[in-house]
């Protein structure tokens, strides 16, 4: 397996996740404890690379994707997968599956 070298540039802000939460309207059963803006959508969780590539990639109409909870062996969470992980785009507070890694 190969894997390309990306690189992207972030800019920190410190604000009161819920805030983040509202403006984006990420319904409560999609919420983790990380949201990421990048460009025109929000990234929410431990989401995988191989899934936010793709939304950047493809640029689908909508208002970002989310992996919710903390599911162990994902980025930053300790442990080995010990099931698939469903990320899901949401559009308007809506959600559907995205993709499954």
């Amino acid at each position: 397996m190969s894997f390309k070298s990306t690189t992207y540039k972030f800019i920190i802000f410190t604000v009161v996740l819920i805030t983040i939460k509202q403006k984006y309207n990420i319904p409560v059963e999609m919420q983790s404890c990380h949201t990421t803006i990048m460009g025109k959508y929000f990234i929410e969780g431990h989401v995988p690379f191989e899934a936010v590539n793709k939304l950047l990639k493809e640029q689908p109409d909508i208002d970002g994707i989310a992996l919710p909870g903390m599911p162990i062996g994902t980025p930053g969470m300790p442990g080995d997968k010990d099931e698939p992980y469903v990320i899901y785009q949401l559009k308007d507070g809506k959600y559907s599956v995205f993709m499954t890694i």
